[in-house]
């Protein structure tokens, strides 16, 4: 998908003249640096001295460590899956071979490469996900658990493999900074767990091709920074993996001043990313549990290196570490909200590991939990690896306040969550169209509601399935028809300019949030609004009562006489018998059956769609790359002056 020139005008419309300034500048040095590629500092001499404590590798727990061997073993045969596409062909990969579309990325400078066209260069997810060097991790995880040196030459032979296909600035590779901030973290981890191996500073510091790689990363880094409008999650990844690598491969003349101002960037990024209350700004959450692995692991290496951090980091990622304990589920899943593409920050463990359940081990063992954080029964590798480095906080002075019960509205964020009885999870949103003037990972869903009962999608939210290359995909899963909320006139509430670029942002405002727990016995309530219709005002309530385990949702309309489609999305394990304005929904969880009632707005004509493609319509998307047929309930109408439309979900047993 190549970009217009009206995108480019409308992209240059949401940034201010410092923006422009310094965009401008990375233009002339992408020039510049065409013609003048230093070989970098010569360096003789170098350690590696930032280790795991001994006895770190006794904690990880006996049946974590299976799960990354097992993982580790199917990595050595080759085989990975990646954004729902089986690879087999990982022994000894093609670094710019694209499985899904069978293209090729073509090779040269790489700011020439069209990396967002995806006839000319392929899927970029797939090609870029497998240099984040994520499964090398693993590798080298499974090696230091086990000592079995397959592993480790296995990670030497990709490593060699990827540095000779990639020289600095020659491959799509060199083209993203996040790409190159995840994957300096992931060489520091690398380093670290192989450090046992006698190969292992051959690899790294002895080798003069990896130095030459390692400055190339941290130069391009501090040459071009996410700037401006594009300072969301990206510029975290950035300054978090040239910080860590400037700590623990500090070998080059630069190394000191690129450590320092990572460690600004880093901080004040992190504040900014970061609302009051520790929900992250970009009101996505998968984004949430990137940042805060991202900035878990540049504490650890602050702490492995004696670099003292600002207080304001720790309490960032404190914060962040309480939302999250407040927001999930009883089985520990956070919200679906905005955009999601399966991106970590450190990856050391097996499949069926639990990535929330994780963060939450690791903010244990960190910041110690809180009474009211729920119970976390799995095991990870990561934590105990984190833990081994990172000190406890606080160091020292006087702890910061928490919340002495379970935050259930977060008003900086517009997000409140509903609880009642059985298990009854409702997260409403109010709060603002994403972040910073593009607001990227948004989605148009003001005033959508999510609803689980024992952790199972009742009313779910759609997800995210695609970013680059189906543009009528990409728009289906972040349209405000793909989402349980009220449209009006057939257009979305806030107004797209891009994949990645919204022009027109819906402002919403919470107008009644009584939270309390419906489980003991009374009534949580919500009411807010939103103004991206414009000349009209759509208005919902919702009440959660424990005693009648009811959830009503009420949308108001004021304005003119306006077309009205109202869609309720339910989950892939929710099957859905609609007669008129009634459907009877049913599904299995844990062996029980268990069902439930959505008595839908009698002034609307009511139809279930499911696993439509032209427009899409009826799916849901559990990962990146990954969708599957549900059922969606659209309600057809019109709506006067003055109209009410009232929902009625009753949970049975």
């Amino acid at each position: 998908m190549t970009m217009s020139a009206g995108w480019y005008l409308r992209r240059l419309s949401r940034m201010g003249p410092r923006e422009v300034g310094g965009r401008v500048g990375d233009a002339v040095r992408r020039r510049r640096w065409r013609s003048a590629l230093p070989d970098g500092p010569s360096v003789t001499g170098a350690r590696f001295t930032a280790v795991l404590p001994a006895g770190t590798i006794d904690a990880v727990p006996p049946d974590a460590a299976k799960r990354l061997v097992a993982e580790a073993d199917r990595l050595l045969a080759g085989h990975a899956e990646y954004f729902g596409v089986d690879r087999d062909d990982l022994a000894d990969p093609d670094w710019f071979y694209d499985p899904k579309t069978g293209r090729r990325a073509p090779e040269g400078y790489a700011f020439d490469v069209p990396y967002r066209d995806e006839d000319a260069v392929g899927d970029i997810k797939q090609i870029w996900e497998p240099s984040r060097h994520q499964h090398l991790t693993v590798l080298a995880a499974a090696y230091a658990i086990t000592g079995d040196e397959r592993y480790a030459q296995r990670v030497a032979e990709h490593l060699r493999s990827w540095w000779s296909a990639n020289p600095p600035l020659r491959s799509v590779h060199w083209t993203s900074g996040i790409e190159l901030g995840i994957r300096l973290l992931s060489w520091v981890w690398i380093r670290r767990l192989l450090d046992g191996w006698p190969g292992a500073a051959g690899l790294f510091e002895d080798n003069p091709v990896a130095l030459r790689q390692i400055w190339h990363h941290q130069r391009w880094l501090a040459a071009f920074p996410s700037r401006g409008s594009s300072a969301n999650n990206h510029v975290i990844a950035e300054a978090a993996g040239q910080f860590a690598a400037a700590c623990a491969f500090g070998w080059f003349p630069s190394s000191a001043r690129w450590r320092a101002d990572a460690l600004r960037s880093l901080e004040r990024h992190l504040r900014g990313n970061t609302f009051g209350s520790g929900l992250n700004r970009e009101l996505a959450t998968e984004y949430h549990g990137l940042v805060l692995e991202l900035g878990l692991a540049a504490v650890a290496e602050a702490d492995a290196a004696g670099v003292p951090v600002p207080a304001s980091v720790h309490l960032v990622l404190l914060r962040m570490t309480d939302a999250l304990a407040a927001v999930v589920d009883n089985r520990l899943r956070p919200p679906r909200q905005g955009d999601a593409d399966d991106g970590h920050g450190l990856i050391v463990d097996g499949a069926g590991t639990d990535r929330w359940a994780s963060l939450l081990a690791t903010g244990d063992a960190v910041f110690g939990r809180l009474d009211w954080w729920p119970a976390v029964t799995g095991t990870d590798v990561r934590t105990p690896l984190l833990a081994a480095l990172i000190r406890s906080y606080p160091h020292s002075g006087t702890a910061p306040s928490r919340p002495a019960g379970r935050p259930a509205h977060f008003a900086d964020a517009g997000m409140t969550v509903l609880r009642g009885p059985a298990e009854i999870w409702c997260r409403c949103d109010g709060g603002p169209h994403g972040f910073l003037s593009i607001a990227a990972h948004a989605h148009a869903d003001a005033l959508s509601v999510e609803v689980r009962h024992d952790g199972v999608d009742v009313l779910a939210d759609p997800g995210t399935y695609c970013y680059h290359g189906q543009p009528a995909w990409r728009q289906y899963f972040r349209s405000t028809l793909g989402h349980n909320t009220l449209q009006l006139d057939g257009g979305d509430q806030s107004v797209s300019g891009g994949p990645f670029l919204w022009t027109r942002h819906a402002r919403s405002r919470v107008l009644v949030a009584e939270p309390s727990d419906a489980s003991a016995g009374g009534t949580a309530r919500w009411c807010a609004e939103h103004d991206g219709y414009q000349r009209s005002v759509h208005r919902r309530r919702v009440e959660l009562t424990a005693a009648s385990r009811e959830l009503r949702v009420v949308d108001e309309v004021r304005g003119p006489r306006r077309a009205v489609r109202l869609a309720f999305h339910l989950g892939p394990a929710i099957a859905a018998d609609l007669v008129d304005d009634r459907a009877v929904l049913t599904w299995t969880r844990d062996g029980e059956d268990r069902s439930a009632a959505l008595d839908l707005p009698g002034q609307l004509t009511w139809r279930a769609h499911r696993g439509e493609s032209d427009p899409p319509l009826g799916w849901y998307s559990a990962g990146f790359g990954r969708k599957e047929p549900t059922t969606t309930l659209v309600g057809t109408g019109v709506a006067d002056s003055t109209a009410e439309f009232t929902t009625v979900l009753t949970f049975h047993g």
